[in-house]
């Protein structure tokens, strides 16, 4: 069985047991999240939300907020001597899926 969920602008297809990296939630490491913004569920057959299932959610334990790696920024232009450097790292939110429920 598995799901299609909506999180920080971005689908992800999640299946139980499974470790996901999401944009930054807003909640600490050991708690539940609930994701009930989910598109499609898929067990033996498939249920397609429009735009969402209803009564569906999938519920995930947080496993650990961090940042990732340092991507850098380099704008150059010839000529005008002109540069410009910047770093960026990109906060996230790694869970872990517990269930997935649909109700009735």
């Amino acid at each position: 069985m598995y799901a299609i969920i909506e999180t920080g602008g971005k689908q992800i297809k999640v299946a139980k047991g499974d470790l996901v990296f999401v944009e930054k939630l807003d909640a600490k490491v050991g708690e539940e999240v609930v994701f009930d913004k989910v598109l499609l569920v898929c067990d033996k057959k498939a249920q397609v939300g429009k735009p969402y299932v209803k009564n569906a959610v999938v519920k995930a334990s947080v496993e650990k907020q961090d940042k990732a790696k340092k991507v850098i920024v380099f704008k150059y232009r010839s000529k005008a001597n002109e540069r410009n450097k910047n770093g960026h790292r990109q906060p996230y939110t790694k869970v872990k899926i517990t269930s997935i429920e649909i109700g009735e």
